[in-house]
């Protein structure tokens, strides 16, 4: 087993307490409604859904062909620095392709007056290697769909999450 850490920005025009309310605060009930090809329901277990131990299972369509589900927990949610990080309980790559693995996003504010989304995976492997830069991507780019999706929905509704 190794330990790997998996990082990477995503840039959005915007701003930060609108996105974090959106993808971060209410994210379990719009994200199904503007993912519904990907994201069938998101259930909250425990917890208010925006908080710390909140622990949320992210039900996927057929159209997600590597998993049917993930379950996560909430460890940090901080408000005022726009901070969240949650480890994954069950599903996704668990078990498959790592045999744990955290996340970390953190929002920016940019000079633009949009924000600049940081994200750290944290894992470790299920062998004596690092992921491949095939499942790395793979894995990141699932986190950060969801939070594009978010920002797409923003931009082309200005006075939601205002």
């Amino acid at each position: 087993m190794v330990s790997g850490t998996i990082v990477g920005e995503f840039s959005s025009a915007v701003s930060v307490d609108r996105l974090w309310k959106a993808a971060f605060c209410d994210g379990h009930n719009l994200m199904p409604k503007i993912l519904p090809v990907i994201i069938s329901s998101i259930d909250i277990l425990e917890g208010d859904g925006a908080g710390v131990c909140t622990v949320k299972k992210f039900n996927f369509t057929d159209a997600v062909k590597d998993c049917s589900y993930v379950k996560d927990r909430v460890e940090v949610m901080d408000h005022e620095k726009h901070t969240v990080k949650y480890s994954i309980l069950e599903g996704g790559a668990l078990g498959v392709k790592v045999k744990s693995y955290g996340v970390e996003v953190c929002l920016a504010s940019t000079s633009e007056g949009g924000s600049l989304a940081k994200m750290k995976i944290e894992y470790e492997s299920m062998g004596e290697s690092l992921l491949s830069e095939e499942d790395a991507t793979e894995l990141q780019q699932g986190i950060f769909a969801m939070v594009k999706a978010v920002d797409a929905h923003l931009v082309e509704n200005p006075t939601a999450y205002a």
